[in-house]
């Protein structure tokens, strides 16, 4: 099974996201200082569906 958090994390970086703090469990919340949005990104993400629903949660296209 893949893991996809790591590049959900280098998309996000990549798109001016900053860990912004630990939610919980093993959930990091993400900031973008331009516009103030916050996406939750789960620790371990196995499904590129629930990939995909993060990034769109964070304004962004589908990668996978």
């Amino acid at each position: 099974m893949n893991d996809f958090a790591p590049a959900v994390r280098r998309i996000l970086r990549e798109n001016g996201f900053v860990l912004w703090r630990q939610g919980k469990g093993d959930h990091e919340i993400w900031r973008q200082d331009k516009t103030g949005r916050k996406v939750a990104v789960d620790g371990k993400i196995k499904s590129r569906h629930s990939a995909n629903a993060t990034l769109k949660q964070a304004g962004l296209p589908k990668a996978f």
